[in-house]
């Protein structure tokens, strides 16, 4: 039987590479372990990085996997795109086979020609294929042993068909697999449209992309062939059931409609108004999928890395849901189609169910109050640049009136004199331009909880951008300032913070990931007291009227960031003991400190405390 829905897909994918031999690999957490210059996992290769570099053995030769995978950092961030793009996305799935010095180029040809038009039953008039310049060894296998037209071969550079995992370390050439739309769906408009021109046509979509890691490349740029060569594959899930389902936007494949379906129905819209709001709907349902998955990994909203990239997504989407007509929070529902329709595959998701729910209601409820004040903040600032540029264009109107009067000028000067004021007039708007400074983009995060992202979406929507060079200028600032001020008088003891996560982390008495910091599913927490730092020194106990910072293993306590000021309430250790929370700070990632003063007994490191968060 043919696969259809994407369900069939996946499992047709594992089931026909199991048949070859290959090992079925559970996908890998979304974040990424041990890449420090990723975030997350954003493809199928990712945990199987040591065994191509030879560093570690597997008990198997052939693998294939369904990789979570999320792309939202840079050059794979498709951020801006997601939405208007019916091809783009922040989270998705890589089916992906992969041979460690086992099968190579006729296999991988092989493979996917046959899973593509034997199990998908994909037309053969339909597939196009690439191989680079220099691989005769991929197109021979192509037109020789599988008999494709070699009309239907093309050869293309290093930009499109040659894969590097970095400037140095293993590489190769790479043969793509094409789906051809049909000519009606051709948006570039050239006479002699083909996969050539690679300008994004929307009449071609590439659907696997077949890496040969046959070189290792030095610091001088040298290749050598690798002792035993492997291969890589990634086919996107989303695409291929596109191409399966016969719809040329992913959002119309079973992917996504009951998600999107659960919305109009929150919504009560009829078809007219489903039809109207399309990028609103797109949106939620690509970035509720994405926020999901990252809380079932264990990924919390925060300011800076994972955590930051979390509440973006969740506020992007509630600020679309905004527009489109939420008053409530509601990613919560959405969330509950894809825990439904995909734990099987994943059961994370239906364990992480709770934690999944009532992380997006808080994230969506925090950033509500925020919300209507930082669109009013930064429609002030748009209508304040709009006012200038109207006023600097009739500026212009007055001057060329003058100038082009008859009677008080020749007519050669009157041309001169208004190419000149023209000149000038538009280098004064120009000067005025249609961007936001960086500093008011960073202030309207760090004081409003707008994300640069929703900022940038809002100011495009008017016709303006956002200084993003600024942004990032202003927020390193505010970093460098923070540390050398809001957290300097924390910091007396110069590393104090980071030798005492150090410290910890070696003791065992923190986990790998820190204090386990948890404001999303209560208000209240049973947890180890680890540290406590009094006069900017660590020490054991503390007593009545001191000041103190508390380090427990867990915390529901909220700490202040975009917009949201931090939690306050009570630590009390057994029946005599207790602290006032007065403020939250996270000095370092990973160590985070209740501040207060001890108002009863005597509190000492080691003991079992209660948690409690003022519920008002």
């Amino acid at each position: 039987m043919t696969p259809q829905t994407s369900a069939e897909l996946r499992q047709a994918f594992l089931d026909f590479f199991q048949e070859m031999g290959h090992t079925p690999v559970a996908s890998a957490p979304l974040p990424m372990q041990n890449n420090p210059t990723l975030l997350f996992n954003n493809a199928g290769m990712n945990q199987f990085v040591d065994a191509f570099l030879g560093r570690e053995e597997r008990p198997y030769k052939r693998a294939a996997s369904s990789q979570k995978c999320m792309r939202v950092q840079g050059k794979h961030n498709d951020l801006e795109n997601v939405g208007p793009s019916p091809r783009h996305h922040t989270f998705f799935e890589m089916l992906g086979n992969f041979s460690f010095g086992d099968y190579f180029k006729a296999g991988a040809i092989r493979y996917a020609y046959d899973f593509l038009t034997k199990v998908c039953q994909i037309p053969v008039d339909r597939l196009w294929y690439t191989v680079h310049t220099s691989d005769d060894e991929a197109y021979n296998i192509w037109v020789d042993e599988i008999g494709v037209d070699p009309a239907r071969v093309l050869r293309m550079g290093d930009k499109t068909n040659f894969w590097m995992m970095g400037d140095i370390g293993p590489c190769g050439p790479t043969s793509e697999i094409h789906y051809d739309w049909g000519a009606e769906h051709c948006t570039c408009g050239q006479p002699d449209c083909s996969v050539l021109l690679d300008n994004d046509c929307g009449r071609w979509l590439e659907v696997w992309n077949l890496v040969f890691m046959q070189f290792n490349q030095d610091e001088n740029g040298v290749r050598t062939p690798l002792p035993k060569p492997g291969v890589d594959t990634g086919m996107g899930l989303e695409r291929i059931a596109s191409v399966v389902q016969g719809t040329p936007v992913n959002y119309n494949t079973d992917l996504f409609t009951a998600a999107m379906e659960r919305v109009r129905n929150l919504l009560d819209h009829s078809d007219d108004e489903r039809a109207e709001p399309e990028v609103g709907y797109r949106v939620i349902a690509d970035h509720g999928r994405a926020a999901t998955f990252m809380i079932a990994d264990g990924v919390l909203p925060g300011n800076v890395g994972r955590g930051y990239v979390l509440r973006m997504v969740i506020r992007r989407a509630a600020r679309f849901g905004r527009k489109i007509g939420f008053t409530q929070p509601f990613l919560a529902d959405v969330a509950e189609v894809f825990v439904n329709q995909m734990s099987d595959i994943y059961p994370e998701l239906d364990r992480n169910r709770d934690l999944i729910f009532q992380t997006l209601t808080l994230e969506e409820k925090r950033f509500a109050r925020t919300l209507d004040s930082a669109l009013s903040y930064l429609d002030e600032i748009l209508s304040a640049q709009q006012q200038k540029i109207a006023e600097a264009g009739e500026l212009i109107q007055r001057s060329l009136k003058n100038a082009t009067d008859p009677v008080r000028q020749l007519v050669e000067q009157q041309k001169q004199q208004t190419a000149l004021i023209v000149d000038n007039s538009e280098k004064q708007i120009e000067q005025i331009g249609r961007v936001i400074s960086g500093q008011q983009a960073f202030d309207l995060y760090a004081t409003r909880g707008l994300p640069l992202e929703i900022t940038r979406d809002v100011a495009g929507e008017r016709g303006f951008t956002v200084d993003e060079a600024g942004f990032k200028a202003a927020r390193d600032a505010h970093a460098e300032a923070s540390g050398a001020g809001a957290f300097g008088k924390y910091e007396t003891g110069g590393n104090l913070y980071g030798d005492l996560l150090g410290e910890l982390l070696r003791d065992g008495r923190l986990d790998s990931q820190g204090v386990d910091y948890d404001p999303y599913s209560g208000a209240r927490a049973t947890a180890e007291i680890v540290a406590l730092i009094h006069d900017g020194r660590s020490v054991g106990v503390v007593s009545v009227g001191q000041k103190v910072e508390v380090v427990t293993t867990v915390t529901p306590f909220y700490v202040e960031s975009g917009g949201e000021v931090s939690d306050s309430g009570w630590i009390t250790v057994g029946d005599a003991a207790k602290i006032r929370v007065e403020d939250m700070r996270q000095p370092v990632a990973g160590l985070v400190v209740h501040i207060g003063e001890v108002v009863t007994g005597e509190v000492t490191v080691g003991q079992e405390a209660h948690l409690q968060v003022d519920d008002d």
